[in-house]
């Protein structure tokens, strides 16, 4: 039987303003391997990734770019 091992890294997101930012953010980060999970807390700019391995901050820093935001 092997074991999946699941790790979760805070990041803060410049820019997300109402709930579309949060899907675009939620999306974008979904599409990098490795990602199971995106949680978003609009209010504090803060998210939340979950993955299945160790992801570089220039990934987090790329998917979030991509989706029209700013990793600060």
């Amino acid at each position: 039987m092997s074991t999946s091992t699941t790790t979760s890294t805070d990041y803060q997101v410049d820019g997300m303003t109402c709930g579309h930012c949060a899907t675009a953010v939620r999306e974008e980060l979904l599409g990098v391997a490795g990602v199971t999970d995106v949680l978003v807390e609009l209010r504090t700019g803060r998210i939340t990734v979950s993955s299945t391995r160790s992801l570089a901050r220039d990934e987090v820093a790329a998917a979030v770019d991509e989706a029209g935001y700013r990793l600060v």
